[in-house]
């Protein structure tokens, strides 16, 4: 079992979804991480200067938004659903809506379609207004390998 599933394993158990940040190197030293405080399953990405892109503005770049978004799509796919993989993106698709300024970024998720192998995910990112969104992300994701299911043949 990898690291990320058996830390999957212990947060559900325990109920505590930041947990899975623990396991992703990636979002520990993205500073991203999601909570569950309010019932909904959001993704914080916490300011720190190194997410700054443009420093005359100063705002936080585009890569940064699509990464929390992504991330944010994967933490919602482990925690919401039962899958016992981890889900491997196949694409990903971001609308920068206005820039993001130097605060935090919080991100929510929700499943739009979901197959056998493939979940379409919608994610949305915000700072300190919900009803303002910085950055929209449709994604792709493969849950199950192909090799998992029986050939046709």
């Amino acid at each position: 079992m990898s690291g990320l599933l058996s830390g999957l394993a212990v947060a559900r158990k325990s109920g505590d979804v930041a947990r899975l940040a623990e396991a992703i190197p990636y979002a520990r030293w993205m500073r991203i991480a999601p909570e569950n405080a309010t019932g909904e399953l959001l993704t914080r990405m916490r300011f720190h200067p190194e997410l700054i892109g443009n420093t005359f503005l100063p705002a936080i770049h585009g890569g940064t938004l699509g990464a929390m978004l992504e991330m944010a799509a994967i933490f919602h796919l482990l925690w919401e659903t039962e899958t016992e993989t981890v889900p491997k993106i196949v694409n990903i698709t971001v609308d920068y809506l206005r820039s993001a300024r130097p605060l935090d970024v919080l991100a929510a998720a929700k499943v739009t379609k979901q197959g056998r192998r493939m979940v379409n995910v919608y994610a949305e990112a915000w700072q300190d207004d919900r009803s303002k969104p910085v950055a929209t992300a449709n994604a792709h994701f493969l849950v199950k390998a192909a090799i998992d299911e029986p050939s046709a043949l």
